[in-house]
């Protein structure tokens, strides 16, 4: 045999052995699809059947309502039948159906569950179909079909409503609709298609909603006509699936199919080829792959002596290349060390320089804490002082009633006293405490007592404007933070709203406490000329100040904001405008509430 004969005899042996692969592949792969499809399909048909058959009982034991018969014998009763409806209502919702009616011996609806509704089934007349005519001659009624009325599909399961008496005539049809929408929403997560047909082959329920309606074959003129009869499908042109375009690649024969519910209904999956094609390519392709080795064997043994030789190449070859990867290796292992010590290095740096902007930021608060002393020392120093002329007043007075003999007005004269001692007390113990450096300690903290508080140092100076200072405060809430720090950025923003209102006719500052979600929101609104845009953009700025050369640094709004960033809290600023044309400006600050249970 010659060389082309033996190439010929190797490529035949190669195409049986390749095609008998892939078919023993591709059956393999049949075989495990439908096994799956059948274990996924009886799952899908358990929950169809246990939906079907969860509502079955609902209209018999809703026939047997004295209600019922009631509302049938006396539909003109307008006090029963809304009673009735609600009561129709009321176990639509607990039962969780799209509808609950009942209807006369004519089909027309006397009462239903949604009266209340656009969809109100009342006074519409049911009688063509099937499943009233069912239930009229006294068995069980179900059917299943697109709505009439409301254009939405359903199930329809229908009892009879007899007249109670001994020859059991039925007066009326009390009937369910069901939703099974939802199913197909569920079945939109398996890839292979999902079909629900009825006895005529019509596809009614799918996870391809463009194969709804559709039907498997072309439909006999009976079954049409059928159909059409009870306006089972109003609205649909029920054409066979292959009028779609692209036509869809179903396999007669691969689908797996088991028969469900009362009305000859049957449940479908196909399941998709693609894997079957895969896997027996997959098969083939292994095939190829073990044959081609088999010859590259015999090949290999052939060339034995040469390949030894190669061997001893490509294990040199594959040494040198072991040692340069080892040299690459070290050598990059260097630079990692030396980068990471970098990094270590420069990240101590970045500690060190955040320790110390920390350093620096509370030292600058610090500083704007006496800087607003500063300024709040001559307002002090009056407050103090008209208690002390008082304490030396009262005193001479005392005196004197106690030289003639008046011991009830001496008692007076010192209760005023240690009144007034007790406010200078109070005032020295908010300078002592705002002057205080704090150590930013977290804590909760009263705030419509931290507004008091700042609003006490502040008095003086609103008195000496004549300014009125006005709170609205209507729940004490407790937030998370640093009281003197927070006391701080209120003293702030009620001096900025002070100096806003200098010189105004209505000099008005006005302070709010509300909760917004899970802060607390602090307003001060003032009644000055508002905040310029080029200067609303720049506000927050360090050094950056509209008051008078030696008014103040700029620094205020700065370090305030800074504080409140640092609580996890936020500072605004805006002009507040109001319907008679007044307004001013409007800061807000929200900081967290603290959390329930949380103690001081």
């Amino acid at each position: 045999m010659n060389r082309l004969s033996r190439i010929h005899v190797l490529l035949v042996v190669a195409v049986l052995w390749v095609t008998a692969a892939y078919f023993v592949g591709a059956r393999k792969a049949g075989d495990t699809a439908r096994e799956a499809s059948s274990r996924q399909l009886q799952i899908i048909a358990l929950d169809l059947e246990a939906t079907l058959e969860r509502y079955e009982t609902l209209p018999y034991v809703l026939s047997f309502q004295s209600e019922a018969a009631q509302a049938l014998q006396q539909p003109g009763n307008a006090e029963l039948i809304r009673r009735f409806n609600h009561t129709l209502r009321d176990i639509q919702r607990q039962a969780k159906v799209a509808a609950v009616y009942l209807m006369d011996q004519t089909g027309r609806t006397v009462a239903t569950s949604n009266w209340d509704t656009v969809q109100d089934y009342t006074g519409k007349n049911f009688g063509f179909r099937p499943y009233f005519l069912d239930a009229l001659r006294g068995s069980a009624g179900r059917f299943y079909g697109i709505g009439s009325t409301t254009s939405e599909p359903g199930y329809f399961i229908a009892q009879p409503v007899h007249d109670g008496t001994r020859s059991g005539k039925a007066v009326g049809v009390v009937a369910v609709k069901i939703s099974l929408d939802y199913l197909a929403g569920n079945w939109r997560t398996i890839e292979d298609p999902v079909l629900l047909v009825d006895r005529w082959g019509v596809i009614f329920l799918s996870n391809r909603s463009d194969w709804r309606y559709r039907s498997l074959n072309a439909l006999p003129s009976a079954a049409r006509q059928e159909i059409e009869a009870s306006m089972q499908y109003i609205g649909a042109v029920i054409e066979p699936l292959t009028a779609l375009q692209p036509q869809p690649a179903l396999h007669p024969g691969t689908e797996v199919t088991q028969a469900v519910g009362r009305l000859g209904w049957t449940l479908a999956v196909y399941p998709s080829q693609q894997p079957v094609v895969r896997a027996g390519l997959l098969w083939a392709f292994t095939a190829l792959l073990l044959y081609a080795i088999a010859l590259v064997s015999v090949w290999a043994l052939h060339q034995r002596k040469r390949r030894m030789e190669e061997r001893g190449l490509a294990r040199q070859a594959l040494q040198q290349a072991a040692d340069e990867l080892e040299r690459r290796i070290a050598q990059r292992t260097g630079d990692l060390t030396r980068a990471n010590s970098d990094i270590e290095a420069r990240y101590a740096k970045l500690q060190e320089t955040e320790h110390l902007l920390r350093s620096t930021q509370n030292e600058l608060v610090q500083a704007g804490k006496l800087t607003m002393l500063g300024q709040m020392a001559a307002g002090v120093t009056h407050e103090l002082n008209q208690p002390l002329t008082a304490i030396r007043a009262f005193a001479d007075n005392a005196g004197t009633f106690l030289a003639r003999g008046q011991p009830q007005r001496v008692q007076e004269n010192l209760a005023r006293i240690s009144a007034a001692a007790e406010r200078m007390g109070a005032i020295i113990g908010q300078l002592k405490g705002f002057a205080r450096k704090s150590e930013a300690a977290v804590e909760p903290v009263d705030l419509a007592q931290s507004i008091r508080a700042s609003a006490l140092l502040l008095e003086s100076d609103f008195q000496k404007v004549g300014a009125s200072l006005a709170f609205d405060m209507p729940q004490a809430l407790r937030v998370s933070g640093d009281a003197v720090r927070i006391e701080q950025v209120l003293i702030n923003l009620m001096r900025n709203a002070l100096d806003a209102v200098r010189g105004r006719d209505a000099k008005i500052v006005r302070v709010t406490l509300t909760r917004d979600g899970d802060d607390a929101l602090v307003r001060v609104v003032d009644s000055g000329p508002g905040i310029a845009d080029d200067v609303a953009q720049r506000l927050f700025e360090p050094f950056f100040s509209t008051k008078e050369s030696g008014a103040g640094l700029g620094l205020g709004l700065a370090i305030s904001s800074s504080i409140v960033q640092a609580l996890n809290g936020r500072l605004t600023a805006a002009n507040r405008r109001v319907e008679d044309g007044s307004g001013g400006a409007e800061f807000s600050l929200w900081l967290p509430l603290a959390a329930q249970g949380q103690t001081a």
